[in-house]
């Protein structure tokens, strides 16, 4: 029996020609018989990749040959080509959506003006020198609510987003400046937001912004459940959240009974996008009815091609 793996992956890079790079990484996965997303920009590359073990093997050593490349790390994880639908590879004006293209500039060494990076015991030496000092290490969550609803690192600011674009007008709000003069760092799955996070914050004034190396995949990897992370991991493909193991507490509420859950679910429109957290017990409610933001969409036009299927569920 063949053995199948994941692996994502980052490098923030100039390329001068984001098309071309495109179109090899399409035909190098289809090739291998590999699924999954993979994001290029003129600011370089994000991808997780699934299938085939020797495949995938393949797949780094000549994604590595490629000179802007040639140093590029990839994380493994347990899954393959089934925990994604398809191949998906695009060109977009930005590597991480933050809407401000313009704000951020990418050299040789990665995102200009970017945090700290700290492997994750550099964390902890970080947190036990500043309460040596009589200060604590805010910890700033780089995705969006949804996401740190089933895990976060304890104490964490968690910003109001839904998505990675809000993060700029939570910035600007001003309502995280007592930040300003303190250490802060900067999370998120496997660190590609946080740079891009980071430098926007150092642009806005904080003066001592960090930002985790790896994310916390990487800290999950050294820590487990016995460090500063509580709870389980959003992941982007079908397993939806993954434990670190066995001792990980469950934080997730039900939208529903308020009951604790780690299990996503969309409503029954075919066109949800908002997933929200349910029990068991409840977990008939999104499968018969539409979420409030989908049935905000449907009154707004009752014409959208993406609505309809709650009647069919109905009429069964």
């Amino acid at each position: 029996m063949s053995q199948s793996r994941i692996v994502l992956y980052y490098a923030f890079t100039p390329l001068s020609d984001p098309e071309a790079v495109r179109l090899w990484q399409l035909e190098l996965c289809r090739g291998l018989g590999l699924t999954g997303r993979i994001i290029v920009s003129a600011q370089g590359i994000n991808g997780t990749v699934g299938g085939e073990l020797s495949a995938v093997k393949q797949y780094v050593r000549r994604t590595r040959g490629y000179g802007p490349f040639s140093g590029l790390e990839f994380k493994w994880s347990d899954g393959g080509a089934e925990q994604f639908p398809r191949l998906s590879v695009k060109v977009r004006p930005e590597l991480v959506a933050f809407g401000v293209p313009d704000q951020i500039e990418v050299d040789e060494g990665g995102v200009v003006g970017s945090g700290t990076h700290l492997r994750p015991e550099e964390v902890h030496r970080l947190v036990d020198s500043e309460r040596a000092r009589g200060r604590e290490v805010t910890f700033f969550d780089g995705r969006n609510t949804m996401e740190a609803a089933i895990g976060r690192f304890a104490g964490a600011v968690v910003p109001e987003t839904e998505t990675t674009r809000d993060f700029v007008a939570e910035l600007d709000s001003g309502r995280y400046d007592h930040l300003k003069d303190e250490p802060v760092v900067t999370y998120c799955t496997g660190g590609i937001r946080c740079e891009v996070l980071s430098a926007l914050m150092t642009d806005r004034g904080f003066r001592e912004v960090y930002q985790l190396e790896g994310g916390i995949v990487r800290y999950g990897e050294t820590y487990g459940d016995s460090g500063l992370w509580e709870g389980e991991l959003y992941v982007f493909d079908a397993r939806m959240s993954t434990r670190f193991s066995d001792d990980a507490v469950t934080l997730g509420r039900c939208t529903g009974c308020d009951a604790p859950t780690s299990t996503y679910r969309n409503c029954t429109d075919r066109g949800c996008s908002t997933l929200r957290l349910w029990c068991g017990d409840c977990e008939h409610i999104p499968a018969e009815s539409r979420c409030d933001v989908c049935a905000a969409r449907l009154a707004a036009d009752p014409q959208d091609p993406n609505s309809g299927r709650l009647e069919k569920v109905r009429r069964r």
